[in-house]
C-alpha cells in the first residue's frame, strides 16, 4: 500500500531506540578483593599439586613440605586438593552475593565487656530464696537423659578424631560439606583455612601479598594469630619427622634461596623451574630423537 500523506509536513519521527544489553554489575569492592586473594592461592595450589611429583624428588623439597608438617607425598596432596575445594567453594559463594548485589560487611571489632566497679553506697541486696529444687526425675527420664550425654560424648569424640586424623585421598570431604561448611563459616576463617591446607607460610610469599592476606584474614573475622601458631607448629612436626628421612636437604631460609627452589613468591605468576632448567635439554632431545 502507499504511503499516508504527511498533511503537517513534519518529517516522520524516528523509530524508537532498540534497548542495548545491560552491562554487568560491576563487582562489589570488598568482594573483589577478596577474589583476588583467592585467585592468587588457588592458582598456586594448582601449580604446586601440578608439580609436587618432580618437587619431592628434587634437593629443595623441605622448603615446602615444612609448612605441611610432613615429606608423605600423600598426605601432602591430599591438603592440596582439600585447599583448592575450599577456595572454590568460597568464590562460588562470594559470586553469588555479588550477584544480588551485596559486598561484604567489615564486622566492627568485638570489644570485651566493661564490668563496672560495685558503688560503695550500693543498696545491699535483699537475700533472695531459696531455689526450688529441680524436681526428681523418674527411671525412665534418666535412662534418657544418660543416653543423649552418651550420644553427645560420642559424638564429640567422632568429631575429634576426625579433625585430628591424617588426610588422605580416600577420606577428602565431598564437595556438598566444603560449601556448607563454608557457608556458615566467617570469610576470613575461611581464608585461613585455604592458606593451612596449602602450606601458605610468608617466607614462601611476596611481601605485598603477606600484606594482603593479613588483611583478608583478620578484617574478616579470621584469626591471624591461630594461623601463625599453626604454622610454626607444621614446622615442629616436621622437624620431629626429618631425622627418618636423612638424605633430605635442610630448607631455604633466605628469599634467595626461597625464589630457587620454588621459581617464584607466592603472589608472582607461577613458574615451574623444572620446565626451565629441562627447556633447552628439551629441545635438544627433541631435535636428537625427532625425525632424520
Amino acid at each position: 500500500m502507499p504511503a499516508a500523506p504527511n498533511p503537517t509536513g513534519l518529517s516522520p519521527p524516528a523509530a524508537p531506540p532498540q534497548e542495548r544489553p545491560g552491562k554487568p554489575a560491576p563487582t562489589p569492592v570488598r568482594i573483589a578483593e577478596i577474589l583476588t586473594v583467592v585467585s592468587i592461592l588457588a592458582s598456586y595450589g594448582r601449580h604446586l599439586a601440578q608439580t609436587l611429583e618432580q618437587r619431592a624428588v628434587a634437593r629443595g623439597f623441605a622448603t615446602i613440605a615444612r609448612f605441611f608438617g610432613t615429606v608423605a607425598f600423600d598426605t601432602i596432596l591430599a591438603h592440596l586438593h582439600r585447599g583448592l575445594m575450599r577456595a572454590v567453594a568460597l568464590e562460588r559463594m562470594l559470586l553469588r552475593r555479588a550477584a544480588r548485589g551485596l559486598d561484604l560487611p567489615i564486622p566492627a571489632p568485638r570489644a570485651p565487656p566493661r564490668r563496672e566497679p560495685p558503688a560503695n553506697d550500693a543498696p545491699t541486696p535483699a537475700p533472695t530464696a531459696e531455689p526450688t529444687p529441680p524436681a526428681e526425675l523418674t527411671p525412665e527420664q534418666e535412662a534418657a537423659e544418660r543416653q543423649a550425654a552418651a550420644s553427645r560424648a560420642e559424638a564429640r569424640l567422632a568429631r575429634h578424631l576426625a579433625e585430628n586424623a591424617p588426610l588422605t585421598l580416600d577420606t577428602l570431604p565431598l564437595m556438598e560439606a566444603i560449601e556448607a561448611e563454608v557457608r556458615r563459616t566467617p570469610v576470613g576463617r575461611t581464608i585461613a583455612a585455604i592458606c593451612r591446607d596449602l602450606g601458605i607460610s610468608p617466607s614462601l610469599c611476596d611481601g605485598t601479598f603477606w600484606n594482603r592476606l593479613f588483611d583478608a584474614i583478620r578484617c574478616y573475622r579470621g584469626n591471624f594469630g591461630g594461623f601463625v601458631l599453626e604454622v610454626k607448629r607444621q614446622e615442629q612436626r616436621f622437624n620431629k619427622e626429618e631425622w627418618k628421612h636423612p638424605g633430605l636437604a635442610l630448607p631455604e631460609e633466605t628469599r634467595i634461596g626461597v625464589r630457587r627452589v620454588l621459581g617464584f613468591l607466592i603472589g608472582e605468576s607461577p613458574v615451574d623451574p623444572f620446565a626451565i632448567a629441562a627447556g633447552p635439554m628439551a629441545r635438544v632431545a627433541a631435535a636428537a630423537t625427532g625425525p632424520p
